[in-house]
């Protein structure tokens, strides 16, 4: 038997289940999954199917990422909501291809984890897997394992082997209209031209996941466990200097009370040049240098290769008189001496991440 996979805490306890009530059926899992976006978080959740499979003992197959495919295939049901008709093309796409799959390993059946969703249609999975069955000569099998305290026991199971849990189904419509609905930011969309990881991105978390598959290679005892933080995204910033525009970094938990301010410098104290308004502050790339234990030659390389998120952060508090300081703090080649205007949209908010801790 075939079975689409699309993601561990739905698959975890699905193969357990497909195991105890067809025990002379060899299953292999397919993960086909091209709605999910961004990659970074397809290649998490593929990770964490790999790991799944692993302690499981099945057979996993990757399908190919034709997300270019998925967005025609969508077009036009962009506002569609959660289980609309974007839903119904979506299930189709990947159970049309994984009927396919199925066939071309010979295989006399197929299903999918899709069906164990609570946020999924039962009916409506059926229906389209019914349809591709038939289709290819094969059969759907569409077993109820929500019924009976089944979405309980999926969630205690995933707890208990520490499964990633996702928080959205991974369509970016799907995504961009829950984050409205919540009010959060989708900060799972965000990715700074400097490269630099942010904290509780899905990039932090994929590092974070392959550690832990280190750790287990390793039989290293850890955890992972869940803190809340002040999150922090940079969303733009310009730094115009008698209308010309200057290079500029923003440091970590720089924000403003509006999104721009303009003045000129009016006092430094230990290196550190304090603007007239807004509590605005600069130091020079060779301060910053000194600060930071770096070498670097020009504030472009500096916006384009900057350390880490961490030594930034640590950097910033050598610079603040306090912790809870959310100044913004600029970082230029040489200290503005006339009519400075700055623009800065950042975003600030309470955040819950992940962190690994070895025992």
């Amino acid at each position: 038997m075939l079975v689409h996979i699309c993601c561990s805490v739905d698959s975890h306890y699905f193969l357990q289940k497909l195991r105890e009530d067809y025990p002379n059926e060899k299953l292999t899992g397919f993960f086909y999954d091209p709605n999910i976006h961004p990659y970074s978080e397809y290649y998490l959740r593929l990770l964490d199917v790999k790991r799944s499979c692993k302690m499981l003992g099945i057979d996993l197959i990757e399908g190919p990422y034709d997300t270019e495919d998925w967005l025609k295939a969508v077009k036009g049901l962009e506002h569609e909501p959660e289980k609309g008709a974007r839903c119904s093309v979506c299930f189709d796409k990947r159970f049309d291809v994984s009927a396919q799959k199925a066939k071309e390993l010979g295989e006399s059946t197929f299903t999918s984890t899709l069906l164990t969703s609570p946020k999924k249609s039962l009916k409506q999975l059926k229906n389209a897997g019914d349809v591709l069955a038939q289709r290819e000569g094969i059969a759907f099998v569409a077993p109820d394992y929500r019924k009976a305290s089944g979405t309980q026991e999926q969630n205690i199971l995933a707890k208990e082997d520490a499964l990633y849990r996702q928080d959205y189904c991974g369509c970016i419509y799907g995504l961009t209209i829950q984050r409205d609905q919540q009010d959060k930011l989708a900060d799972e969309l965000f990715c700074p031209i400097s490269g630099q990881i942010q904290p509780e991105s899905i990039e932090a978390r994929v590092e974070m996941y392959e550690r832990r598959w280190e750790l287990e290679e390793k039989n290293i005892p850890h955890k992972i466990i869940k803190e809340r933080f002040l999150n922090w995204r940079l969303l733009s910033g310009l730094l115009r200097v008698r209308k010309d525009i200057i290079p500029a970094h923003f440091l970590p938990y720089s924000t403003l009370k509006s999104t721009y301010t303009r003045g000129k410098i009016e006092y430094t104290i230990g290196g550190v040049y304090h603007m007239n308004r807004d509590e605005v502050r600069f130091i020079t790339l060779e301060t910053y240098n000194s600060l930071a234990d770096t070498d670097y030659q020009d504030i472009t390389e500096l916006i384009y290769h900057p350390p880490t998120f961490e030594e930034e952060v640590a950097l910033r508090s050598q610079i603040t008189h306090t912790p809870f300081d959310m100044g913004l703090i600029l970082v230029v080649d040489e200290i503005p001496q006339n009519k400075i205007e700055i623009l800065c949209e950042s975003k600030t908010y309470s955040d819950v991440k992940e962190n690994l801790v070895e025992l």
